[in-house]
């Protein structure tokens, strides 16, 4: 027998096995992910809404135009709503347009408003739509976590930019506290800040879009566990993290010792509430009677029995908002739109019922207040 040939051959090189273990590793991750991320498309993993930019070159916060969102909570995708975001950046199912000679009337808010978890048509802003069709406009805009300092920017955009005749403005209780830069800083949003004499003027932060965040937001996978397992609430409670993955700044709240907690806020949003009514009339130069705020309140009995302890100075928040409204003459609707009673509540916003109560309110408002003089 020739050995030769055997002696001459190329002889296949030998990797360690822990080499070969990892790579079989490596492979059946990437294949476990690869699966996952076709699963999780087919399914409604919450897409989330895509915030642009904000400077003092774009000063108006909303979103990318022209795309179609679903809604999910939990990890079982519960209570899934599909929607859009229009040619504006706003979630509303109708386009904008500057030109109609159509009469306005602007809707104005934070995540009660946007409703991502309401179909369009049984949001406020949808039902009066129908209601006032061929006599009246609606338009809202309105994003997740926005404080009642960003309301009198959406409100002088609609106003200013789209002919809005009357504006409606949602103020719920976190409005208050939230307005102000030593309690939240969420950038793209202008927030009260004191200036050299204490006296409350707003100030834009601005925001740019994390680039690991658009990233995540492309893939199904990251989505579920960033939005629908709401791993995100961690990341902004790290700092640093929330620079990377959300945008810049990330504003870090002001600690006050406990026994201060409740005493402090409730000062710095009364101080809030009485500089936005200073600065609506000015910014939004509309009418008193052609604008009106809905006040929210507790949304079910239990709440309610909480929130009379441990959150009384929200309620006395509230109630400075009317009180100040009247000696402004603002017109203020002031019964809370939920009713424990009436209505389930549903993840903390107001359910379609709520909706539908609140736009039959606003639809004969409206009429009356947007009459020709």
């Amino acid at each position: 027998m020739d050995t030769s040939s055997i002696e001459g051959a190329p002889v296949a090189p030998r990797y360690p096995t822990w080499v070969l273990g990892s790579a079989a590793v490596i492979f059946s991750l990437v294949l476990c992910c690869v699966v996952a991320e076709i699963v999780l498309h087919i399914l409604p993993v919450a897409s989330g809404l895509r915030s642009l930019p904000v400077d003092a070159a774009n000063p108006i916060f909303h979103f990318e135009p022209n795309r179609s969102f679903v809604f999910s909570h939990g990890w079982n995708l519960r209570d899934v709503n599909r929607g859009r975001v229009n040619n504006a950046g706003w979630v509303n199912d109708q386009d904008y347009r500057k030109d109609d000679a159509t009469p306005l009337i602007a809707v104005v808010g934070d995540s009660f408003i946007e409703a991502q978890i309401v179909p369009f048509a049984d949001t406020l802003q949808g039902r009066l739509a129908k209601a006032l069709a061929g006599e009246f406009r609606v338009y809202s805009f309105a994003a997740s976590g926005a404080p009642l300092s960003q309301y009198l920017i959406w409100a002088r955009h609609a106003v200013h930019d789209y002919g809005a005749r009357a504006v409606v403005i949602n103020v719920v209780l976190n409005d208050f506290d939230e307005s102000h830069i030593s309690y939240k800083g969420p950038p793209g949003f202008w927030l009260y800040v004191p200036d050299a004499n204490g006296e409350l003027q707003l100030r834009l932060i601005p925001h740019r879009r994390g680039l690991l965040w658009t990233l995540a937001q492309r893939s199904a996978i990251a989505r579920y566990l960033l939005i629908n397992l709401k791993l995100s609430q961690y990341i902004l409670d790290m700092p640093a993290l929330h620079s990377i993955f959300i945008g810049a700044p990330a504003h870090a709240q002001t600690q006050f010792p406990a026994s201060e907690h409740d005493a402090r806020r409730l000062k710095d949003s009364l101080a809030v509430i009485d500089a936005f009514m200073r600065d609506l009339p000015r910014l939004v130069e509309l009418p008193p009677r052609r604008v009106i705020l809905t006040v929210d309140g507790f949304r079910d009995p239990e709440e309610a029995r909480v929130g009379l302890g441990s959150y009384s100075w929200r309620r006395r928040g509230g109630r400075h908002v009317v009180a100040a409204a009247a000696r402004a003459a603002r017109t203020t609707v002031v019964r809370p739109w939920i009713n424990g009673r009436r209505f389930a509540r549903t993840l903390g916003h107001v359910p379609i019922g709520a909706h539908q109560s609140a736009s039959r309110r606003q639809a004969s408002h409206r009429r009356k207040s947007c009459a020709p003089s």
